[in-house]
């Protein structure tokens, strides 16, 4: 009933023996053995839970949630929309971005303007 890593296999074995029969290291194995199957069965109906819900979730979603044909119309133009806002912000930002650094390039580079002569004292 042990396998040989010494854990126990299955609650039924550990029940179909005579409990008082074991010695206490024994029985803490067994209880450790349960605990860790049940953990495990525990582990496994929360993983399958959860698999459940995000299912049904992709199930119903589609089911309550479809759109009119005019309204994925309205939809795809108001995504049309703001596609081309974002295009043109962000080429407006990208062509100012260059305009300032062309400007920065510039003064950077020209020659510094001759001093003005001072006036004797």
């Amino acid at each position: 009933m042990v396998d040989s890593v010494g854990y126990w296999h299955g609650l039924h074995s550990v029940i179909a023996e005579d409990l008082d029969t074991l010695d206490p290291d024994q029985l803490r194995q067994a209880l450790r053995a349960t605990r860790a199957e049940v953990a495990f069965k525990q582990a496994l109906i929360d993983k399958l839970t959860h698999e459940n819900a995000i299912l049904k979730r992709l199930k119903f979603a589609a089911q309550s949630e479809k759109y009119s044909a005019e309204q994925r119309s309205l939809l795809n133009e108001t995504f049309d929309a703001d596609l081309a806002a974002l295009a043109a912000d962000r080429n407006g930002t990208v062509v100012g971005q260059a305009r300032r650094r062309q400007a920065a390039t510039q003064a950077r580079e020209a020659p510094a303007a001759p001093a003005a002569p001072r006036d004797p004292p």
